[in-house]
């Protein structure tokens, strides 16, 4: 009989339908320790402990997802995030051991749709890479039956079918996350959502521990399409501005 897996949220893998993950992180118990959860809850997994083999792996092997500690052997984890995205894009959740914003915020720019900071719960790790594939799905099936229009919202263009943003008519490059994240906010122009609203919507992860994660991609979105467009209601959350009209 095949066996399927399920994992805590209550998705479900079988082995004929996994989906395949790549562990870059150079500490052994650290890698053992994400591959054993990851194969626990159905997935393929393969490892790398420098970034020439993360870079070789991935083009090798063809993941689904990329997981990817940013201290490094070889070279970085945001240069392997550089190449890995250049050969093909796909989601990312960077690891780092400091938590700093600087660091954050580098990794949301090459191409990271998330991170985790050191040390982390296994669980969450879990659950967050269910969300970022969901996700991935998700924009599939938005590209195959996508909406009509384009969302103009003065010198912001949001365009769904090709989900693709531009700004003074420039096109501006988004990750997945960001778009959906914008798009969030551009459904209700004006309108207060809050990070844990936020989280709900985009990351469908409801633990409010993952709220940071919000605000550091909302500042990557800042700059990308300009501060003044989101605005920060303080112990509330955020709001995409709009021209008056």
């Amino acid at each position: 009989m095949e066996q399927t897996h399920t994992s805590h949220n209550g998705s479900t893998a079988t082995p004929g339908a996994q989906r395949r993950v790549l562990v870059v992180e150079d500490d052994p118990t650290i890698v053992d320790a994400i591959a054993a959860r990851l194969r626990a809850e159905g997935f393929l997994v393969q490892t790398a402990q420098d970034g020439p083999a993360a870079v070789d792996t991935a083009e090798a092997w063809q993941p689904d997802l990329l997981i990817l500690d940013i201290m490094l052997p070889g070279f970085d984890g945001l240069e392997v995030c550089r190449r890995v995205q250049a050969q093909r894009p796909l989601p990312v959740m960077m690891l780092t051991a400091r938590d700093d914003e600087t660091d954050m915020l580098v990794g949301l720019g090459v191409g990271a749709d998330d991170y985790m900071t050191k040390p982390f719960s296994m669980r969450e790790l879990a659950a967050r890479v269910h969300v970022l594939l969901r996700r991935v799905e998700r924009a599939a099936l938005a590209a195959a039956t996508p909406r009509s229009g384009i969302l103009r919202l003065g010198e912001l263009e949001i365009d769904h079918a090709q989900r693709r943003v531009r700004v003074r008519s420039e096109d501006v490059h988004l990750t997945p996350t960001e778009f959906d994240l914008l798009v969030c906010l551009a459904n209700t122009p004006r309108a207060v959502l809050s990070r844990e609203q936020l989280l709900a919507e985009v990351w469908d992860w409801a633990d409010a521990s993952g709220t940071r994660t919000v605000d550091s991609h909302i500042k990557a979105l800042r700059r990308k399409i300009g501060a003044e467009r989101i605005r920060t209601v303080h112990g509330v959350g955020y709001a995409l501005e709009t021209p008056t009209p």
